[in-house]
Order: structure tokens, then sequence, then C-alpha cells
């Protein structure tokens, strides 16, 4: 065969497959990209985008745009449907096929309620644009409504804001979220102080950043409840619906809910008939491959990868690039003759969390920051890692004016006829 001919299909233009479609630059191949949307998101500022932090444009990139100088590779607009490993052929939704030599999947997660998907209308988790704008409309228009209710305990369901999950997610939404209310939008309504809006973040377990070192979680708890969030834990929730929560035996009136739990992988178990963990993750051999298939890898948060330690690979941004470039290399050697597997091994680069404007928490495992100073950092990390300059600068700018000003520039409200507030 020649090698020129060798033919990868990469689905999913997340951190993971953008990584390994540039790690296979000056190869000799031939990449189709499959993404389902036409742009690759910086999804660890998405919440800032649903608080108003940022506009859209400052977190997401078109795909197209991103590989324009990759003649080596062609960028389809597409879902999959499946995948037919006999015929090695990427089956879409709209009846088109694309064939491969090797198979990359990269599909991400979406939320996860723990069975009761009829919750999702009520309080919609954060992992698309789609969800980050509908949830800064939600934030938004409770406010609206609030300044014409003229019912006290109407009024107050209006202003208390949930938030379900203590991860970094939850917590990173709780600190903004009550920013936005008792600095960026006081004084600027009439019939009501927005600086009474209640914002609870309610964590099932028995501390918030769990992955974190103990030290951490409990300075997180107190950052927040300085900022003026409360926090509940211990007690999941049972019941959720338009009105409210119910978590414990007590059930707490709120018309805007954010779902920050759970996370499920993408179907690509499914499409691959293969083995998965209980959160659909598909249980890939220590290269990377499927059970019996080779010639197909997943990587990101579709795959469930174990470390030496027994423990599973986080899903987080910095471990799906380096399952990107770790795939890369193994298909290089295969290409030069080289079909020895080539174990992943995953190197931990820390545990970074925002809390507010001026807080974060840190942990590196030998170093464990708090503060002004973390916050610092973990915005520098955050802008290092954005895709080009201009994006730098934009997100550098609104996050220093934000920091002396307390002001936030992206708050329009967009139309949309999923409210439930």
């Amino acid at each position: 065969m020649n090698k020129i001919e060798h033919k990868i299909v990469v689905v999913g233009a997340g951190f993971g497959g953008l990584e390994l479609t540039r790690a296979l630059a000056g190869a000799a191949v031939r990449i189709t990209m499959i993404d389902k949307r036409n742009h690759h998101l910086f999804q660890p500022l998405l919440y800032q985008v649903a608080t108003t932090s940022l506009a859209t444009s400052e977190v997401a990139w078109p795909i197209r745009h991103l590989l324009r100088r990759r003649k080596d590779v062609t960028t389809l607009l597409g879902t999959v449907a499946g995948v037919d490993r006999a015929g090695k052929r990427v089956q879409l939704e709209d009846g088109g096929s694309v064939p491969y030599d090797t198979l990359v999947l990269a599909t991400g997660a979406r939320h996860a309620y723990f069975g009761h998907d009829e919750w999702e209308p009520f309080a919609p988790g954060l992992k698309t644009l789609e969800d980050a704008t509908t949830i800064r409309r939600r934030i938004l228009l409770a406010f609206e409504q609030a300044e014409r209710e003229a019912d006290p305990a109407k009024r107050q369901a209006l202003l208390t804001l949930v938030i379900v999950g203590g991860g970094p997610t939850g917590v990173e939404l709780a600190g903004t979220i009550v920013e936005l209310a008792h600095d960026t939008l006081r004084g600027e309504f009439r019939n009501i102080d927005t600086r009474q809006a209640r914002v609870v973040l309610i964590e099932a377990g028995n501390r918030i950043l769990a992955n974190f070192a103990p030290q951490l979680s409990d300075y997180a708890h107190k950052a927040l409840e300085r900022l003026g969030v409360t926090v509940e834990l211990g007690r999941p929730v049972t019941q959720l619906d338009a009105e409210g929560v119910v978590f414990g035996d007590k059930r707490l009136p709120a018309r805007t809910i954010i779902w920050a739990a759970g996370v499920a992988a993408s179907p690509a178990a499914e499409w691959l008939a293969a083995p998965a963990d209980r959160a659909g993750r598909v249980l890939v051999e220590p290269d990377l491959t499927v059970p019996g298939n080779p010639d197909i890898f997943v990587i990101g948060d579709t795959a469930h990868v174990l470390q030496p330690d027994g423990k599973p690979v986080p899903g987080v941004a910095p471990s799906a690039k380096q399952e990107g470039k770790h795939v890369a290399a193994t298909i290089k050697a295969r290409l030069a003759g080289n079909t020895t597997p080539r174990p992943f091994r995953y190197r931990h680069a820390g545990d970074l969390a925002t809390i507010g404007k001026r807080s974060a928490a840190i942990d590196f495992g030998w170093v464990k920051l708090t503060g002004w100073l973390a916050w610092w950092l973990w915005g520098i990390a955050h802008i290092y890692f954005l895709i080009d300059f201009r994006n730098r600068l934009a997100v550098s700018l609104s996050w220093l004016w934000i920091y002396f000003t307390g002001q936030r520039s992206a708050r329009l409200i967009t139309q949309g006829d999923d409210d439930k507030t």
C-alpha cells in the first residue's frame, strides 16, 4: 500500500482530536475530521459565557479556520450514526459514510442525570455553546421577571439560583453568579435589590472539589461562603422540576437550576458494540485501542483508561491532549513498520478551580496554592492554552475589565423557546 493513501478518520474536534491532527502534520496520511458542530470549543471557559463574562466568539473557533493550512485534512460537518467495523466505514445520519484505515473516536461527553433524564428541561448542563447561552438567558431573565413580580414568595424563588454539583464547574459557576448578582447588576434595577439574590450550591458528597486535597476543598468552601454562596453538603437531589429542588428532606423553591453533577460518554460504545463502564466510556486497551480492533482508538472523555495505580485517567483537557499525541505517535510508528503496542502513560499536571474573580485553588500535588496568586496562575494557564493571539488578548482584556470594575459586557438576552423560568 502506498503510505500516502492511509486514511485516518477522526470523529470529534475537541482537545484530543485536534491534538492528534496537529501531531500528524507531515505524516504520510490523509485525515478526515468529522464533527457535528463547525467549531472547536475551549470548554474550561464555557462557564464564563454562561455567566456573562465572555462572548461565545472568545471561547470557540471554526474548525475549518484552525485547519486551513493543513491540505492533508478534510473537514466534514456531520453527525455520526454508527461504525461498520467489518467494512471499516463511519456511517453518518444523512446516509453517507466515510472509509477509514484507522479510526479515532474523540467524541467527548454529555451531562448525565443519574437516571432522571426528565430533569434536563429544568436544569440544563454545561457542555456546549447552546447550553451556555441557554443558562445565560435563564439567569438574566430571572432578574428581569423578579423586577416585575409583586408576590414576595415568587420573587424570592426567581432570585434563588441553584447549582447541583460541587466539582470545579459547580464551584466556578457559583462564585461567578453570586458576583454577577451582588456586583455587576447592583443598582440597575428599581424594584429589586440584586444583592438579595441567593446562590445555593448542592453537593451530594461530604465536601466540594472532591478530587482536590481536603485543605483546598475547605478553602474553597469558606471562600464561596465569604462571597455569599450557600453550600449544602451530604444531601443529594431527589426531585427537581420547574418550581425548585428537593434535597434530603428539604424543598427549595428556585426558578433557575443548573446541572453540574455528572457526565456520560458519547454513544461511541454503542456504535462499536464495545464494552463500557457505567458512564458509557469505552473500556480500551492500555494503548487506547478497542479490544479486538487495533485500528480503532478511543480517546478523551469517551475512553475509560486506567493508570498504573488502578485509578481512571481523569476526563480533563490535558489528558485528552496527551492521548491525542500518544495515538499520533503510535500511528507514525505503525506506518514505519513498528506494530509493538505502546501503552499510554498519563502525566497529571494538577487540578485548578477558580472561586470568583480574585481567588482560586490549585493542587499540583507537590505544591498547593490558594488566593489571589492562585487566581492569576489559573488565568495565565487558561490564556496560554487558548488557540491564538487574538483570543488571548480579548480574554485578557475582558478579565482585567471585570477584575477592576466588576462589569461584564456579555449580558445580552437572546431569544429561545426553551425557558422554564
